[in-house]
């Protein structure tokens, strides 16, 4: 494959990053508020 016509790697967000060492955080997107939570058996929940 090309270089030139390489898909570019998708953006990586590591979660544990994104609750600041929490289980919680809030994600707006579009206006909208969204909670996302690592539950206690590391599982992740998003909810509007």
């Amino acid at each position: 494959m090309n270089a030139d016509t390489a898909t570019p790697a998708l953006p990586r967000h590591t979660a544990r990053d994104l609750t600041a060492g929490g289980n919680i955080a809030e994600i707006e997107l579009d206006g909208q508020v969204y909670t996302l939570r690592i539950t206690k058996a590391g599982k992740l929940i998003l909810t509007k």
